[in-house]
C-alpha cells in the first residue's frame, strides 16, 4: 500500500494522475497526498470527499521554500510516522513565444517553475522519501526538453520551456547519480501531447490516457530505472505523431 505526492494537482495532468491514483485498489494506493498552490480546485475538492479519506489535499507553493518547508511537516503528520514512497514533480509552466529567443523574456520565471522548484521539493522530501520501500522520485518532462532530438522540435515557439526541461532531466541524472546508492529511484517521464490547458485542444491524447500510461510506468519504477527518461507506451500511437508513445527510452 504505497504513498503518493503529486504536485500541481489542480488541473491538468496533475488532477488526472490524482484521479487515476485512487481510482486503483487500495492494496495498491495506499495515501495520495495532493499538492497546489491554492485549495480553490472545484474538481480537486470533489476528489478529496469523495475518495473516503484516501487523498489528503495540501497547500504547497514549490517555488517557495517557507511554503515547501511547512508542506513537508504536514505530509510528515498525514503519514502517520510512515515514508513516502513516490514523489511526482509535476508542477510545471509552459511560455509561447511567437518571435523565438528575441522575445523570450520570461526565462527566470519558467525555470524556477520547472527546475528550482523541483529541487526545492525533492530536497524537502528527501527525509521522508528514505523512511519508505520504494524511494521513487518521478520528474515529469517532455521530448522537447530532449537536445538530441531539438531539431524535430524546431518549429514549437516555446524556447523557455524546451531550456528548462533539459536542465530539469540533468536534474534528474545528477540526483540519480548522487542517491543510487541509498536505494533511489530518480526518473524522468514524458506524458506526451496531451489535451489540457497547457497542451490545448489541438493534443494528440486526452489527458486521462497520458495520466494512465505515466502512472503505468512509475508503479514498474526501480533502481534498474534510475537516471532514465522514458515516454510514455500507447499501442496505435508509436508512430503517429511527432511526440513519442512507444514507452522507450528518450536521449538526452
Amino acid at each position: 500500500m504505497a504513498s503518493y505526492l503529486v504536485t500541481g494537482s489542480s488541473r491538468g495532468l496533475g488532477l488526472a494522475l490524482v484521479t487515476r491514483l485512487v481510482a486503483l485498489p487500495k492494496a495498491e494506493v495506499g495515501t495520495i497526498i495532493a499538492t497546489a498552490r491554492q485549495d480553490n480546485s472545484p474538481g480537486l475538492k470533489e476528489l478529496v470527499n469523495a475518495s473516503a479519506g484516501r487523498i489528503e489535499l495540501v497547500t504547497m507553493d514549490v517555488t517557495n521554500e517557507a511554503s515547501v518547508k511547512q508542506a513537508t511537516t504536514l505530509v510528515e503528520q498525514k503519514l502517520h510516522g510512515k515514508g513516502l514512497d513516490y514523489l511526482i514533480n509535476n508542477a510545471g509552466v509552459m511560455d509561447w513565444s511567437p518571435t523565438g529567443l528575441e522575445g523570450m523574456d520570461n526565462l527566470n520565471e519558467v525555470f524556477n517553475v520547472n527546475v528550482t522548484a523541483s529541487h526545492l521539493v525533492t530536497r524537502a522530501f528527501l527525509p521522508l522519501l528514505r523512511r519508505a520501500e520504494k524511494k521513487a522520485v518521478i520528474n515529469i518532462s517532455t521530448t522537447l526538453g530532449s537536445i538530441a532530438m531539438a531539431e524535430v522540435y524546431q518549429h514549437m515557439k516555446s524556447p523557455a520551456y524546451k531550456i528548462s526541461k533539459a536542465a530539469m532531466n540533468m536534474l534528474t541524472v545528477q540526483y540519480a547519480q548522487q542517491y543510487a546508492n541509498d536505494g533511489f529511484t530518480f526518473l524522468a517521464i514524458s506524458p506526451g501531447w496531451l489535451r489540457t490547458e497547457l497542451g490545448s485542444a489541438r493534443a494528440d491524447l486526452p489527458v486521462d490516457v497520458g495520466a494512465e500510461k505515466v502512472v503505468d510506468i512509475v508503479q514498474k519504477a526501480g533502481p534498474e530505472q534510475n537516471g532514465k527518461f522514458f515516454d510514455i507506451l500507447v499501442p496505435g500511437w508509436e508512430k503517429l505523431s511527432r511526440a513519442r508513445y512507444d514507452g522507450e527510452e528518450i536521449p538526452w
